[in-house]
């Protein structure tokens, strides 16, 4: 992978690039290695800053992130360039494995299952004793389901875009969990403290102090 380094107000040391190249080098073993890279880091007052660009063949892969240093910047860009790959990679895969429209006279194996018909109880009301002369019995159909329903399992997946690697203020946790577009955020203050921001279905954000 051809990776090109831009430093503004920062000088690119020898250990950022290892570090730059060896995340990069996992990206490029998820998107193929006739990809190219382009990391840009910013000094900017007490933040530093960490942008990625990465160029496939049919797409463009972009991560920024900030932080008081610049080696964790440049650690959750690189964390974040790699889970966008993951992404791209299996969106591309499903894409492959779309049958194509227009396709006729193929049947799936699942339309030539016969559907199972659920069972039917014919149920004949009996007529009441008092002002039943006269009157017909009338047939009810009662329908008989399963007593329990099956349950599929959950599906979980493991993220580590919500959690902070670094201690943070809460004014710093707010806007990064702007930046990363997360409704659950956690992270620790600089005391040491867990806590969690949780954004309401009112937009508003509720802090929750973890004990």
């Amino acid at each position: 992978m051809n990776v090109e380094y831009t430093g503004r107000q920062t000088t690119i040391t020898k250990k950022l690039k290892l570090k730059a190249e060896a995340g990069l080098e996992q990206v490029a073993k998820i998107v193929g290695r006739t990809c190219s890279a382009h990391v840009i880091l910013t000094t900017e007052k007490y933040r530093r800053s960490a942008e990625i660009t990465v160029k496939t063949k049919n797409h463009s892969l972009v991560a920024l992130c900030e932080a008081t240093e610049m080696e964790v910047a440049l650690h959750d860009a690189l964390s974040k360039i790699e889970q966008q790959a993951i992404r791209h990679n299996k969106k591309s895969a499903t894409i492959k494995r779309h049958p194509k429209d227009g396709i006729k006279g193929r049947v799936s194996k699942l339309e030539e299952k016969p559907v199972e018909a659920i069972p039917v109880k014919v149920v004949t009301a009996k007529p009441t004793v008092k002002n039943s002369v006269g009157r017909k019995a009338v047939p009810m159909l009662v329908h008989s389901f399963p007593s329990k329903s099956p349950l599929s399992e959950p599906h979980v997946v493991r993220s580590s875009d919500s959690v902070a690697l670094r201690p943070m203020s809460l004014e710093e946790a707010v806007k990064e969990a702007e930046f990363r577009d997360r409704e659950v955020f956690v992270f620790r203050d600089y005391a040491g403290q867990a806590m969690v921001l949780h954004r309401k279905r009112d937009g508003k954000m509720e802090l929750i102090e973890v004990p």
